[in-house]
């Protein structure tokens, strides 16, 4: 029991120790994070209600089913790309800093995004017209590499420890925001322009959107200061490195801490990057099969209209908007854990039901169908921002976090949509969507259950991070008591040792 006293015993925090959080810096750095991922998914949610269409403008083919393929094949390329996008962009966020890399992130992705709009059609310059489709989709998922898993780095280490799940809630706020306006901008111009209008030209006014978009999310990015927990760590780095003061180049002192990071990951946090592929293989397979390919499971498997499938999807994403900052403050009290764990088992048990509802067709049973989707979706949106960022060191978390994370979404997420459309072609069982969900859920039942919690913590590798002086003077003496506390103990056990003590029974 004294041994592991002292193997327990912490060090008194100082008030040095303790970073109180800057309010302004913490709204500006949520709101620059939250613009990436509503440029990134403004894309995503074009690229889907557009499926159908970009299929007939790029892919012709006798076959409805073989364009949507076509189309869904050309938008997972994109994911093959991104692990490489992971490797390159997270470890250099470790090194250079996170506000960097997600600069240059943001003017690939909406340069490459805005050229879709330019490009000629299959009936212009024939295969040209694809391999060029191909080509930005392989720029953005590059680009997209390093996005994801830099802006939730970015809010989680800018945080209040006790508010983490709420403010990295709104990261995927930011997601749904971009998907919904995305996918309304594509349903206003469906109904104004019609299927011919829409055909001919109109497929291009979304991607031109993007411009403007990727401007305003670039310029609020330039304005961002790095972190507090990467600075600290560059600063710790370079002190150990090399001797000097510990606030002389602060560029160089996180360059001195990215040797061997990625050797590192897969030696030291291979437990951590399989849980993290677990979560996201679970929160981005729910998440594709509800926003890219349930618009088109509905319009070419079940035959409902081009409206009523985009109506029935965007009110989905619109009951996860309105309900997923709730989600992410519930889990900063409730927990991570409890959250992930509820969500698989439900994703589990509801997915048939939801997918009979949906089949039934119409609006009113669709509507419930769609409603328990987004329901499972928003348990996993809102919490897993908070959640994987804190599974790795800050020393490593950018690359560590972009290589799990890509590799899940590159061989599980974004594929979805392309194995989904092509096992329903293949079999011809239009349940397969329900069965793929149900198999997400068990593994991510699996990786919960060897996930720790830590709602309410500080990073790992990273001091306590709250929200005012008052907050940092009361944990600081709570330190202090606890210390003193453990420490009279051990001296008691010296001095004693064949006596009972009170934390014997602890």
């Amino acid at each position: 029991m004294l041994r592991t006293l002292l193997r327990r015993r912490k060090k008194a925090l100082s008030a040095q120790d303790v970073t109180v959080a800057d309010r302004p810096q913490v709204r500006k750095a949520v709101t620059a994070a939250a613009l990436g991922n509503t440029m990134e998914w403004f894309d995503f949610g074009v690229y889907a209600y557009l499926a159908g269409t970009l299929g007939r403008v790029f892919f012709p083919s006798s076959s409805p089913g073989a364009q949507v393929v076509s189309t869904f094949a050309t938008f997972a390329a994109a994911f093959v790309v991104r692990p490489l996008g992971g490797l390159v962009f997270g470890p250099l966020g470790d090194r250079v800093g996170r506000q960097k890399v997600l600069a240059a992130t943001m003017i690939m992705m909406a340069a490459s995004t805005f050229a879709v709009g330019f490009l000629p059609t299959y009936s212009a310059v024939g295969f040209l017209a694809p391999i060029l489709l191909l080509v930005c989709r392989l720029v953005q998922g590059f680009s997209t590499g390093g996005e994801y898993a830099g802006a939730t780095t970015y809010i989680a280490e800018y945080a209040p420890d006790k508010r983490r799940g709420f403010l990295g809630s709104w990261l995927d706020f930011g997601t749904f925001i971009g998907y919904s306006l995305g996918s309304g901008l594509v349903t206003v111009l469906t109904l104004a322009l019609g299927s011919d209008g829409l055909e001919d030209w109109g497929w291009r006014i979304p991607f031109f959107v993007a411009g403007p978009l990727g401007l305003i999310g670039l310029y609020m990015r330039m304005k961002l200061e790095e972190t507090p927990a990467f600075k600290q760590e560059a600063a710790y780095a370079h002190a150990q490195a090399s001797g000097k003061r510990a606030d002389e180049d602060p560029v160089e002192q996180a360059r001195q801490s990215g040797k061997g990071r990625v050797r590192e990951i897969f030696a030291r946090h291979w437990e951590a990057v399989l849980i993290c592929m677990g979560l996201v293989l679970l929160y981005n397979v729910t998440n594709y099969m509800v926003t890219s390919y349930l618009p088109t499971y509905m319009t070419v498997t079940l035959g409902e209209s081009d409206t009523t499938a985009q109506l029935l999807v965007l009110g989905t994403m619109l009951l996860v908007v309105l309900l997923i900052t709730t989600v992410g403050r519930t889990s900063d009290r409730w927990g991570r854990r409890p959250m992930f764990m509820a969500g698989s088992i439900a994703l589990i048990a509801l997915s048939f039901p939801a997918f009979l509802l949906i089949r039934e067709g119409g609006i009113l049973l669709p509507a419930f169908g769609c409603a328990i989707l987004g329901m499972l979706l928003v348990m996993f949106a809102g919490t897993a921002a908070a959640t994987l960022p804190a599974l790795f060191p800050t020393r490593i978390r950018y690359g560590a976090l972009s290589i799990a994370y890509n590799l899940s979404v590159s061989l599980f997420g974004g594929t979805t949509p392309l194995f989904a459309s092509g096992l329903v072609e293949a079999t011809g069982n239009n349940m397969v969507p329900a069965y793929y969900l149900m198999a997400a859920g068990v593994i991510g039942l699996i990786s919960t259950f060897f996930l720790h919690e830590t709602a309410g913590r500080p990073l790992r590798g990273s001091g306590p991070m709250v929200e005012t002086p008052e907050q940092a003077r009361r944990l600081v003496a709570r330190s202090r008591t606890a210390a003193g506390r453990q420490a009279r103990d051990i001296w008691v056990r010296l001095r004693h040792p064949h006596a009972r003590h009170s934390s014997d029974d602890e």
